[in-house]
């Protein structure tokens, strides 16, 4: 019994590398709410972060909780109670203090550059604000592009409210309310980059559970001329959504006035039973 067991185990791991092959060789960044819908005075929401072969499922790194931004219904800053780090998870706290819906998450923007210096080719990476400091003025050939990341996942505490564009890097703006999200039923939303509309990118949305499942089940879909697309979804749970855009190939060269801009944005949304 405990060969046969065995031989199971392994032909079900085997099954899994086939199917889930990003699982194998690609991490996930993601946060895991307790809830996205919260009712009660004053409720509280745990967050988990972390960066994982499978989504919500602790086995690699934990996120680093230092960009961390939470925004209140009002649009100010909301501070995070019982940070924490361990090997596999960060964690943190929120207080919903007042009604309506919440933004956490991280942003980020990095810049990389190539460049010649004499007859060397040489690279940079950090803050778009240090890029003149540090590289130099005579540099020859210089190549630039910036990464823009964004990391979010949206609670609310009572009814829902609107949430305002950020308006910078690739993000994804409600026409459905991501905490109002229900199984059997389609929801719509739309990626801006920068403000306007992206279009003809790629959204890859995976439910959790992956490590139970022999299938990855993930949905794709691309957003149409008005950056819009639309998911029904298949059953209740949290999903991991994903999407990225290169404004630019890979291989143009900008510059630092117009550099290739790309973006990446990861959510995390419940979905309720009706």
């Amino acid at each position: 019994m405990k060969k046969m067991s065995a031989l199971r185990t392994a032909a079900l791991a085997l099954s899994l590398t086939m199917a889930v092959p990003m699982a194998a060789h690609a991490h996930r960044t993601w946060l895991l709410p307790s809830s996205t819908v919260l009712s009660g005075e004053a409720p509280y929401v745990t967050v988990d972060a972390a960066v994982s072969n499978e989504v919500f499922y602790f086995d690699h790194r934990p996120y680093s909780l230092d960009a961390l931004a939470i925004t209140g219904p009002d649009g100010k800053a909301v501070d995070a109670e019982n940070k924490a780090s361990g090997k596999f998870r960060s964690v943190f706290d929120v207080k919903l203090a007042q009604p309506g819906t919440y933004r956490i998450g991280f942003a980020s923007e990095t810049m990389m550059a190539s460049y010649k210096q004499g007859t060397e080719t040489k690279r940079w990476r950090g803050n778009p604000a240090n890029f003149a400091k540090e590289v130099p003025a005579d540099a020859k050939d210089v190549n630039v592009s910036v990464n823009q990341s964004r990391l979010e996942t949206f609670v609310s505490a009572g009814k829902p409210t609107a949430l305002k564009p950020v308006g910078k890097g690739l993000e994804l703006v409600p026409v459905t309310h991501p905490n109002d999200l229900f199984a059997g039923e389609s929801a719509t939303f739309q990626f801006v980059a920068d403000g306007k509309p992206a279009a003809d990118i790629e959204v890859t949305v995976i439910p959790g559970g992956i490590r139970y499942r022999d299938q990855l089940n993930e949905i794709k879909v691309k957003t149409d001329k008005d950056g819009k697309f639309s998911v029904k979804w298949p059953a209740p749970g949290m999903y991991w959504l994903n999407a990225g855009t290169a404004r630019g190939q890979s291989n143009e060269v900008g510059t630092i006035d117009k550099p290739v801009r790309r973006g990446s944005y990861t959510a995390t949304l419940e979905v309720l039973q009706p």
